[in-house]
């Protein structure tokens, strides 16, 4: 009886937070939400999470450090999204071989190709280690000290783990804003082939238009490999010699699909949210960091579309840029519209509310937690933090003229003999097969002309006054000429650092004004930090005593992380949205691909999806062939990727996508509103049978 009266109340523990929010560590799952998991529907054993040898935590993968994957099959085939494989794709692809046009599909082992700089990282184990840094003296320091601290612990440890298996990577981070730690040992495979692509058509069908919408038609999934050590079975840099990865264990693929209501769950690497945060810091998110940073993207991206347009060699240079360009800009707009129609700071307030009366009547954190010295800290920066935000959108990672300029300056390797300073010099190699020169020199006058009109003339760096006095305030003839007198865009030109010459160079120094006015905009808004950190992480851990008979989840900070809850739809415009899309959906939007870009389909995919047959692919239940469907699963950016798994923890599609009502969820997550997207497995399953004809990969995969 008492057991059982325990288990009630562990369960009307997890109700109260609620039951389908968060995003939860394997390792310490708490009991209360496993059960909550069992009675809504999940069946495996608790260690079928983590411990056990077959464990599903040992499917799921780290996709190069910013997306997800999945294994799904005992040659380490990894299935991951179509964007998340979108550079590997481009970088392959030529006018003459364009993967991201037509697709790609290896026929052969010898055929998949191979990928610099991208890997796929396995979690070993997690441990608690907050006993051991509290021992060591880390509250000790100031929370910029504590990172420092960190760094050299993580060093440390790094080494020890390294010593007793070379394979092994450990990371150690925080969580609840650093009331806690917890260490992560990581095995890395960094041999990664590129298997199978559907056309990008398909690939991002919807594009822009559809992007955080539902209904949703996308087939967004790529297949890569994992090679390994042709002896160890363990990872290896890149060698022709090795041969596919054989994992102890990997995700079984579903062909039975799922029900309105049935469980699913997710499980990746959601990258980062801040559900912690107060209303003060969700304000400046709107107006220091969401607001500008979609405002300088538009100006960007127009440019970059019109030159796309007229030119595939361009396209296919800008289209993965574009693309991580465009979806923040669309959730950072998204976002801030959520945030004001759920009147989300208001609510954060009133909640705030309830700890300073926690507060007054326990003493908890008095004289440490002070909403009125918050308030007052966010306000001193935020004017800083919105030109921060400014002058980042405009300088980094835009245009190769400004990206050179800056890193020049910044940490760039000096070649040359030790002994003698006037020898040393940096070259920048030839990499013009990523950049257009038309397309850059546009893009970065109208971002300059932009940057004047959004900041303070104290966040302008000095070249505007050669702007001004030069080219007449011209910002397209200042950009020509830089680009044509710099050393800096003479790709293989040795730059000599240290003779006077190189300071003359007008990109060296438009690099210099840029790095000065950097530096003091980083003192201005870092100065308050340590003070709001420790305000915020008091917040959280005063959340957490309030409420310390619920379990609680930290902000995602992409460790691996489940999510749960059902398979379903939401209202959408005031009507039921359906929890699915069928082949005949994405057939009526293809009609409209003549006049939208975004809707365009090949011929061929009209026909596939215009079939009268779908067996084995379509639902047993409803008899559609189902292509995307909504779960109320927690996620976010990172998650793309992410396996979805029914209650048997078997594979039933590949969360890639959430809809408009979840950009908020960063912050606050809402099950009622928020969705997942995930594309249906059978859909790509689909897609590799009828399009790719892929034959050894479906009989690899052995779906059931």
């Amino acid at each position: 009886m008492k057991k059982i009266t325990l288990a009630i109340a562990s369960l009307l523990a997890v109700a109260s937070a609620k039951a389908d929010e968060g995003m939860w560590m394997l390792y310490n799952l708490p009991q209360a939400v496993y059960q909550q998991m069992q009675a809504e529907g999940f069946e495996l054993p608790y260690e079928g999470l983590y411990s056990d040898k077959n464990a599903i935590k040992n499917a799921v993968v780290n996709f190069s450090g910013y997306c997800s994957g999945v294994v799904v099959s005992p040659d380490g085939l990894v299935f991951t999204n179509h964007h998340c494989g979108f550079e590997a794709i481009r970088s392959h692809s030529t006018v003459e071989h364009d993967y991201m046009l037509n697709g790609f599909y290896a026929k052969s082992f010898e055929e998949e190709l191979p990928n610099k700089d991208m890997f796929v990282s396995f979690m070993v184990e997690q441990a608690d280690v907050t006993g051991k840094l509290d021992s060591l003296g880390i509250n000790r320091l100031k929370p910029s000290e504590q990172e420092v601290f960190l760094d050299s612990i993580e060093n440390a440890w790094s080494k020890a783990v390294r010593a007793a298996d070379s394979t092994l990577r450990l990371e150690v981070k925080p969580y609840y804003e650093g009331n806690k730690y917890y260490a992560t040992t990581y095995r890395d495979f960094r041999d990664l082939r590129l298997v199978f692509t559907i056309p990008k058509s398909m690939g991002k069908y919807g594009g822009e238009t559809d992007n955080w919408m539902w209904p949703r038609q996308t087939c967004d999934f790529s297949v890569f490999r994992i090679y390994a050590d042709p002896e160890t079975n363990g990872p290896a840099e890149y060698n022709e010699k090795n041969v596919p990865y054989h994992p102890a264990s990997w995700a079984p693929v579903s062909l039975e699909g799922y029900r309105d209501s049935s469980f699913s769950m997710t499980i990746g690497y959601p990258g980062s949210t801040n559900r912690y945060l107060s209303s003060y810091g969700i304000r400046s998110r709107r107006d220091a960091i969401n607001e500008p940073r979609a405002q300088v993207r538009g100006v960007k991206q127009e440019i970059m579309a019109k030159h796309m347009r007229a030119d595939e060699a361009v396209r296919i240079k800008y289209d993965s840029k574009y693309a991580q360009s465009s979806n923040y800009w669309k959730n950072s707009i998204g976002m801030n519209k959520c945030i004001d129609s759920i009147k989300l700071i208001r609510q954060k307030a009133d909640f705030e509310k309830k700890i300073r009366h926690y507060q007054d009547s326990t003493g908890y954190l008095k004289g440490q937690l002070d909403f009125d010295v918050l308030g007052r800290l966010y306000d001193k920066r935020m004017d800083a933090r919105r030109a921060y935000t400014l002058f980042t959108e405009t300088f980094f990672g835009t245009n190769e003229l400004a990206t050179r300029a800056i890193r020049v300056h910044n940490g760039m390797k000096v070649n040359g003999p030790e002994n003698k300073k006037s020898k040393q010099y940096a070259l920048f190699e030839d990499n013009s097969d990523k950049w257009d020169e038309a397309t850059d020199k546009e893009v970065y006058a109208a971002l300059l002309k932009n940057y004047r009109e959004q900041v303070d003339v104290k966040y302008l760096p000095e070249f505007y006054k050669t702007i001004d006095s030069r080219f007449g305030g011209d910002y397209a003839r200042y950009v020509d000429y830089v680009w044509a007198e710099s050393d800096l865009m003479k790709s293989g030109k040795k730059l000599y650092v240290n003779k006077k010459s190189f300071m003359k160079d007008c990109g060296v120094k438009m690099g210099m004004d840029i790095t000065e006015v950097m530096a003091d905009i980083t003192r201005a808004i870092t100065a308050p930090m340590d003070s709001i950190d420790m305000q915020e992480r008091w917040l959280c851990a005063a959340k957490l005593r309030m409420e310390q008979d619920m379990p609680h989840y930290s902000d995602a900070n992409f460790t691996m992380r489940l999510s749960y809850g059902q398979v379903g739809g939401f209202l959408l415009g005031g009507k039921p949205s359906g929890y699915y899309t069928a082949a005949p959906s994405i057939v009526e939007k293809m009609k409209k691909g003549d006049r939208m870009a975004d809707y365009f389909a090949e011929p061929i995919m009209h026909e596939l999806l215009s079939a009268k047959d779908f067996t084995p692919y379509s639902d047993k239940t409803t008899g559609d062939m189902h292509l995307c469907f909504l779960t109320n699963n927690d996620i976010t950016g990172g998650n793309s990727g992410s396996p979805m798994f029914n209650g048997k923890g078997q594979l039933i599609g590949l969360a890639f996508d959430g809809n408009w009502d979840s950009l908020s969820s960063d912050l606050l997550f809402d099950s009622h509103l928020a969705r997942c997207i995930g594309v249906d497995i059978r859909y790509v399953l689909f897609m590799m049978d009828r399009w790719g004809h892929a034959d050894r990969l479906l009989k690899e995969i052995d779906a059931k």
